[in-house]
């Protein structure tokens, strides 16, 4: 194991040992952390015919620690959002809307890398529909989540939810991600080449 690696296997599960002891909801907890849970054994048993690059792994570590941050106090009761709220004079806790902004900005890297080491994609415009779609699409899945867990459980919906009484949660939530997602591609796209590159090098060499 590379020390890159164990480093950040470290951080991971550094952070969802911390985040499950003794959470805000235990039931909020398991539903935010159930991304990390079902990606981490994906990403084991992709790692050697498919490894990704180091920016894809910083950025979905970075990610897991947003969403297992999120599920130990709730994402309207985050410390650090709160701070902000009252740095900023503002009426509400946005450390959800951090949560919202990478959940498009980090599935577009890891979609990106994907379509383009297998090919899938002649132009770079449809690539960058497609990835900025599927964002958006994951974006809206997830909406659609927060909406059923709210049926089906009156005590866990509110925490879950994090809407904190604005009328336009869903929107915000959905635009941020859509930011996020085309963020990615203006501002990362050329380093993740560059990265993309070394690994196929890597790969054939």
């Amino acid at each position: 194991m590379t020390t890159r690696r164990a480093i950040w296997l470290a951080v991971l599960f550094g952070v969802l040992i911390w985040s499950g002891i003794q959470p805000k909801d235990q039931v909020t907890w398991l539903l935010e952390v159930l991304p990390v849970l079902v990606a981490l054994p994906l990403l084991y048993a992709t790692r050697e015919r498919f490894p990704l690059t180091t920016l894809a792994y910083g950025l979905i570590l970075v990610h897991a620690v947003i969403l297992m941050v999120g599920g130990h106090y709730t994402y309207a009761e985050v410390p650090i959002g709160d701070w902000f709220r009252e740095a900023f004079d503002g009426t509400r806790n946005n450390y959800d809307k951090l949560g919202h902004l990478a959940q498009g900005f980090i599935p577009a890297i890891v979609a990106r890398e994907v379509v383009i080491r297998l090919g899938v994609f002649n132009s770079r415009a449809w690539m960058n529909f497609f990835v900025v779609s599927l964002c958006l699409a994951i974006s809206a899945l997830y909406e659609l989540v927060e909406w059923w867990v709210a049926l089906l459980s009156d005590e866990a919906a509110e925490a879950f939810l994090g809407t904190q009484g604005y009328v336009w949660d869903t929107q915000s939530d959905m635009a941020l991600a859509l930011l996020g997602a085309i963020a990615a591609i203006v501002l990362l796209g050329s380093l993740h080449d560059r990265q993309l590159n070394d690994v196929q090098k890597d790969q054939t060499g």
